[in-house]
């Protein structure tokens, strides 16, 4: 199959699973080309190497990638963030079909939404069907993280994106929440593809603590709950500050926050504020570097706010976690605590409930090391059997075959 992979964000971004379907299907021997905009997430900022211009071609990694212009942001500004949206898919629905190679389907990653729309366009202009993989549901997403709080607004996303799903070949969701919804929205149910997530299996693995790193970090001789991700909004790592004071009689134990986003300085400031010295930030590391950092971790911390959209909302952060072999602490509700508490990797916990996560931290600190080890065992061993890459990038080539062969969408 000829493919054309539709996404906002690409490597040198971290936009790492859908790098790996890239490389996946062209290994599979299937020709693949993406079509994306200039990286700059997550800081807004282009990368080193990198400057506005009306079109770029590279190869990472064997993959073709076209490079459109966009409008560098990723700040708290709403209007600046629907700017970045807009002008990316302005870009690509303009010049993605001049770019762009002949294909037999288009795979469209989103978010954000606005990718819906020149999905479309690239869609009717060359004739073939797309695919909608839904990572998170809009308007939910954008209500969720107050980007925007209009309510004409959100309904006018809302009907946008019901646009969309009626004209998509097929829509590709990551839970069975997200599935619900989308009936709850009038989409077929033969429409609906569910396929979780992966993880590389290989990349994140368990591999021997380095002491050395462990004492650079200061991670050495603690107890370490370790959070690692996207440090914003919907996080509401607020409550990890929270928590942390309140388990403040613990002295070997400390919260560390690996990563980057919009609400890192606050939490800093908190931090600094209320002088908290068992909370460490460690700042942003290389996809690459992440299994040794986890190996110097306790316990692996899953945390989003509460709220309906998050109940349904599986991070991918979740498999990378139990692919590296550490027990799991997941204060959220829905489907990420119910693959946690299915795969017997670790606790749960009420999100945004800071004496909760204390008390689930100071239970998982009192545990014989050997039953947080077999926490860790089953989180390994569900990662291999359920959301290695190898097993799910297979469910998706079948998906594509059979949109690629299906009658199309009018």
């Amino acid at each position: 199959m000829r493919i054309l992979i539709l996404t906002q964000w690409y490597l040198p971004e971290p936009a790492h699973l859908i790098s790996e379907l890239a490389e996946s299907l062209q290994a599979a021997g299937h020709e693949v080309t993406v079509l994306t905009g200039f990286p700059n997430y997550p800081a807004g900022r282009l990368y080193p190497g990198y400057r506005l211009r009306w079109y770029q071609r590279e190869n990472i990694n064997g993959v073709p990638v076209i490079r459109v212009p966009l409008y560098p942001e990723h700040g708290k500004s709403a209007v600046r963030r629907v700017l970045n949206y807009l002008s990316f898919a302005l870009s690509a629905a303009l010049l993605g079909p001049w770019l762009a190679p002949r294909v037999d389907v288009i795979h469209v990653y989103h978010p954000p939404g606005t990718v819906g729309w020149p999905a479309w366009v690239l869609s009717r202009l060359k004739r073939v069907p797309f695919i909608y993989n839904i990572q998170d549901m809009w308007p939910e997403t954008l209500a969720a993280t107050k980007m925007l709080n209009s309510r004409l607004a959100l309904w006018i996303v809302g009907w946008y994106a019901k646009w969309v799903y009626r004209r998509a070949a097929a829509i590709h969701v990551i839970s069975p929440g997200f599935r619900d919804n989308l009936l709850g929205k009038g989409v077929p149910d033969g429409k609906i593809r569910v396929i979780s997530n992966w993880v590389d299996t290989e990349l994140y693995r368990p591999v021997p603590p380095d002491p050395q790193l462990a004492q650079k970090h200061g991670l050495a001789g603690r107890f370490n709950v370790m959070y690692a991700g996207n440090i914003g909004q919907a996080q509401g790592l607020a409550v990890v500050l929270e928590a942390a004071e309140l388990l403040a009689d613990l002295p070997d134990l400390q919260f560390v926050l690996v990563g980057d986003g919009a609400d890192l300085e606050r939490l800093k400031a908190v931090t600094q504020e209320r002088r908290l010295d068992n909370v460490k930030f460690l700042g942003s590391f290389a996809i690459e570097e992440m299994s040794g950092l986890y190996a110097l971790s306790d316990v692996l911390l899953l945390h989003l706010r509460d709220d309906p959209l998050f109940r349904i909302t599986i991070p991918h952060k979740i498999f990378a976690y139990l692919a590296s072999g550490k027990p799991v602490l997941a204060a959220m509700a829905g489907d990420a605590a119910n693959v946690v508490q299915a795969s017997q990797a670790g606790l749960r916990c009420r999100p945004g409930d800071p004496q909760a996560m204390a008390e689930t931290v100071r239970r998982l600190h009192g545990m014989p090391a050997c039953q947080r080890q077999e926490m860790a065992d089953n989180g390994r061993r569900a990662a291999l059997r359920q959301y290695a890459k190898e097993y799910l990038v297979g469910k998706m080539i079948e998906m594509l075959a059979a949109v690629v062969h299906q009658p199309p969408v009018p």
